[in-house]
């Protein structure tokens, strides 16, 4: 997935899913939750996040599931590891910020 297209709400849907496979709905309210409720998804937003990282190999849709009426969604390594680059990037960002603000320039 290119840097540009990786959102905010990329980034905690991955991170939603780093622990544990979850359903959609299971997905927005982790989201929010981690977000402390500054990112709430539509189901629309959610469903079209979720297809493009199915796309590009970062999660897959569980298979065989008892309650066919709810996909389950599980990160794959490779959706590990862009999470964790990305955290990495946001580590630099948050770095370089508090150098710059901390000086005042």
């Amino acid at each position: 997935m290119k840097a540009s297209t990786f959102t905010e709400q990329t980034y905690f849907i991955l991170l939603s899913l780093a622990a544990e496979s979850l359903h959609g709905y299971g997905i927005i309210k982790k989201v929010e939750g981690l977000s402390n409720g500054q990112i709430v998804l539509a189901a629309g937003t959610l469903y079209g996040v979720l297809e493009n990282l199915k796309k590009t190999g970062l999660i897959k849709q569980l298979e065989n599931q008892e309650d066919t009426r709810r996909k389950m969604y599980r990160i794959t390594d490779l959706g590990k590891q862009t999470l964790l680059k990305e955290y990495a990037k946001l580590q630099q960002r948050c770095l370089i910020s508090k150098q710059i603000l901390e000086k005042g320039e």
